[in-house]
């Protein structure tokens, strides 16, 4: 056995069943190798860790098969295609839906995210490829990837060819037309200007980008190529093929090494600390592999050299000696929430609305964490400082195979509590008192638990006594869930705080807005409650639709809030809003006063569709129905 562990090359780890069906596509985490991405044909995406058998989360949303998956370069976000042509996008740390985009026609076949978190690329089988700007392969677009500085978009297709388009000028700089069949994959180097991509034709090929030409075609692999990796440091890449990984080098063209790997037709590879990880599926399993690049031949003596135009192989230039030239990145990378901010814009906007003729039924899309211990052990490091991620070794034991022991993980970490937390979920209890209809700001006793519930049944009418350890577990219900919940919601408040400590209240808030979290809406209109000049008539217009939501929430908080700001842009706008569409047309052209009157026009609709909400609650008794009778005074000139 100990002589097996130092001469094995590659091994399997685990096999899974990953899917209540047939799995359609997966992806593995790029940034740190032991993350997976499946999407089934029961319509949710599963996220699990590498070597380890149990599903962390579970997101459902889709009402088609889902197709293809891909996760963000920081691993915190991924984002499903269906089947429908939908796309929906995740926030992993949240375990909540960022974005819901209905854009293309046909099943997506491709997905990849800009480095930097600027844009989320997609194509599909309607032939598209969705970036805000580009449109042009005559058949289904098969894949995309974006440059390493983030400048460019590579996409290959079905008609053979690949496009590189300029993201900033939104226009194509070329097309390569070299192969004879679809391709499948495309990778950058993660360095020079250089682009590699694999073909049902059987060969690999690679691009110089600066001179936009072919520098190089190998041609030893068995059949269709479907996955490529580079080196970490550009040295050589790696091919997925059939059973077996080979290693080539470039200019000349040469294969270093194949090492046989029994995955099958492997479907993603990814590179950690000196480890190839690849991935299959089969029906509804998944099996991962490993393959120790230590032992894998990157240089040196040449297995198969692919000699062109009947010239012999010349030997390599020594390693840095290229001219070629390197990628140009920042010095500090855009924040994904970037993605996360825009995502209501996108939502609303044409092409966000646009809907396929066989478009999904909305339905409500949730991220189920199923395994609490795992989840916190991936995702919440990533608030704080990480540790290196230890390699997986092989273990040979005579008995059936299972699951090799788990890659070494990092320990969790705690963090301090969000300020102003949304009431805690409702904890299913057998005992369980009925939920008021409104929920008390001020209470001296938790929503929806019974103190008779921690305690054990008693026996022959004796109260019995409970011990530590089932105390314990019975107060730490839904603790975990909680911790999730309070974490994500502090790290929105931070990212909100920075905005807001650049003055502008308008960004701030729809920042806010797009995180979809009421409670982080209410924290800030409590501030903005207390300094009334800070009002604005473009603040009104982000704010009245939230307004309406605050309004008929069961939390009696959130509704004073809500209460509490509509009363101030009644009071403070409402002359305005009146007399400016009440106005006569101006004489010639005034661009200030039409934009106030689209602004106006905008806030006086979101209050007409406000006054029926104030209406019905009216005729509540108490503190509420005060409330709501003096907006409905303050509304009633709506009806003139």
């Amino acid at each position: 056995m100990a002589m097996a562990n130092t001469t094995k090359t590659s091994w399997r780890l685990q096999e899974i069943a990953a899917h209540s069906s047939n799995v359609a596509c997966l992806a593995l985490g790029k940034n740190s190798g032991r993350l997976l991405a499946t999407g089934g044909e029961d319509c949710r995406v599963n996220i699990w860790a590498v070597s380890k058998p149990n599903c962390i989360m579970s997101l459902t949303g889709h009402n088609n098969p889902v197709e293809c998956v891909k996760f963000n370069n920081s691993e915190e976000q991924v984002v499903a295609g269906s089947q429908s042509g939908s796309l929906r996008v995740w926030d992993l740390e949240a375990a909540k839906i960022l974005r819901t985009l209905m854009g293309h026609k046909a099943n997506i076949c491709s997905l990849d995210f800009h480095p930097f978190g600027e844009y989320l690329a997609s194509g599909s089988m309607d032939t598209n490829i969705k970036v805000c700007m580009c449109a042009g392969h005559t058949q289904a677009v098969r894949c995309l990837a974006f440059s390493p500085d983030g400048k460019w978009l590579a996409s290959a297709s079905d008609d053979s060819t690949i496009k590189l388009w300029d993201l900033t000028a939104g226009k194509m700089i070329t097309e390569f037309t070299a192969h004879t069949g679809a391709i499948n994959i495309l990778q950058f180097h993660p360095n020079e200007y250089l682009l590699a991509s694999g073909s049902s034709d059987r060969t690999i090929k690679l691009w110089d980008l600066e001179k936009f030409k072919m520098i190089g075609s190998s041609e030893g692999e068995m059949g269709p190529v479907r996955c490529l990796a580079f080196n970490l440091d550009g040295c050589c890449l790696y091919s997925g093929a059939v059973d077996s990984l080979r290693v080539y080098g470039w200019e000349p063209d040469r294969c270093f090494d194949v090492v046989p790997v029994g995955w099958g037709k492997v479907a993603d590879l990814a590179i950690c600390n000196h480890q190839l990880i690849g991935v299959s599926y089969n029906l509804a399993n998944v099996s991962s592999y490993v393959v120790d690049l230590t032992r894998v031949k990157k240089s040196g003596s040449v297995i198969q050299g692919v000699i062109q135009n009947d010239q012999p192989l010349t030997e390599p230039s020594p390693k840095g000696s290229t001219l070629r030239r390197n990628y140009d990145r920042p010095l500090t990378t855009c924040s994904t929430q970037r993605v996360k901010q825009s995502s209501e814009s996108d939502r609303r906007s044409p092409e966000g609305e646009r809907r396929s003729p066989s478009s999904e039924d909305e339905k409500e899309s949730s991220a189920e964490i199923r395994n609490p211990e795992d989840y916190k052990e991936i995702f919440q490091p990533k608030m704080a400082s990480s540790t290196p991620i230890l390699r997986v070794e092989p273990t040979v034991v005579a008995t059936a195979p299972r699951p090799i022991p788990v890659v070494t993980a990092r320990p969790p970490t705690n963090h301090p509590p969000a300020p102003h937390p949304a009431p805690p979920p409702v904890v299913a209890m057998t005992k369980a008192k009925p939920q008021p209809s409104v929920i008390l700001s001020s209470r001296n006793e938790p929503i929806g638990l019974n103190v008779g519930d921690f305690l054990p049944p008693a026996r022959n009418n004796r109260p019995s006594v409970l011990g530590d350890d089932e105390a314990l577990a019975q107060i730490r219900k839904g603790h975990d869930t909680m911790c999730v919940m309070l974490t994500s919601r502090h790290k929105n408040l931070d990212t909100i705080r920075a905005v807001w400590g650049s003055g502008d209240v308008k960004t701030s808030l729809d920042s806010a807005v797009s995180m979809k979290d009421l409670s982080i809406v209410v924290d800030i209109l409590n501030i903005v409650n207390l300094k009334p000049s800070l009002w604005k008539l473009d603040l009104c217009t982000s704010i009245l639709p939230q307004i309406e939501e605050l309004l008929q929430s069961k939390y009696e908080s959130y509704v004073q809030t809500g209460c509490t700001s509509l009363k101030l842009i009644l009071k403070r706008f409402w002359p305005l809003i009146s007399d400016t569409l009440t106005a006569p047309p101006s004489v010639g052209v005034d661009i200030t006063r039409e934009e106030r009157h689209q602004k106006c026009k905008a806030c006086y609709k979101l209050l007409k569709n406000l006054s029926n909400v104030v209406k019905n609650k009216a005729d509540q008794v108490g503190r509420h129905g005060s409330a709501f009778k003096e907006l409905q005074l303050l509304m009633a000139p709506l009806d003139y």
